[in-house]
């Protein structure tokens, strides 16, 4: 997870009906995100030949004041997987705003100097690459920090092509995390993500942290009225 200060005001016409954009010790954070799906199942059921593959996503946080009170959330700019079926199911049903794209990914195993990670998507102009070098155990993020604010979030929300916002809630127990050691993003951003983003995505990220991942159910969506 590689997260880039970005001016409000960029974010801001994403921002779906019935959230604020959220931020964390006043500053508003988009994120670069890089992972795999592994044993994925559709309301229950394995999909043959689409159940372990990579996904990278940019995405920002929102909140939405409820009832039961504060709920702190994501919403996607661009999420990039192998699987043409894939990116086709998600914006049609979904309206997520997925794209197919070549893929690559190697976790190296603990060692004496620590491991990395690598992801990497292929646009037009070439490989891109998200990587984090890590040492030491994972430990659960310190109350208030960034890791924390970027790394607990349990909902999405997500702009119709009616204006309106679904709200969706996504399920999984805290995750522990590694500050990265070292790190490297290379992207065509304004190919992938527009150029309002690139001056924000070039420059050196806030900070980078890899999480330790976890079981995740994502519940269906409903529309805010």
């Amino acid at each position: 997870m590689a997260n880039f200060a970005v001016d409000p005001s960029v974010l801001a016409p994403h921002v779906p009906a019935g959230t604020l954009l959220d931020s964390c010790g006043g500053t508003t954070y988009a994120s670069v995100v890089a992972f795999r799906f592994l044993g994925t199942r559709v309301r229950g059921i394995p999909v043959p030949f689409h159940r372990n593959f990579e996904e990278i996503n940019l995405r920002f946080y929102v909140r939405r004041q409820h009832p039961e009170g504060v709920r702190r959330g994501v919403v996607f700019l661009k999420e990039v997987v192998p699987r043409w079926a894939i990116a086709a199911v998600a914006r049609r049903v979904y309206h997520e705003p997925y794209i197919a794209l070549p893929t690559r990914s190697t976790i190296e195993p603990p060692g004496r100097q620590g491991r990395t990670f690598a992801y990497g998507w292929r646009l037009a102009s070439g490989w891109c690459a998200l990587e984090a070098s890590v040492r030491d155990a994972p430990a659960l993020p310190a109350a208030g920090s960034v890791e924390e604010f970027i790394a607990e979030h349990y909902w999405g929300y997500n702009r119709q092509p009616d204006g309106s916002t679904m709200e969706y809630r996504v399920d999984h127990p805290p995750w522990k995390v590694w500050h990265a050691t070292g790190s490297r993003f290379t992207c065509d951003v304004a190919a992938l993500c527009g150029p309002a983003f690139e001056r924000w995505l070039t420059a050196p990220p806030a900070s980078v942290f890899v999480a330790d991942g976890s079981p995740v159910t994502v519940y269906p969506g409903r529309r805010l009225t």
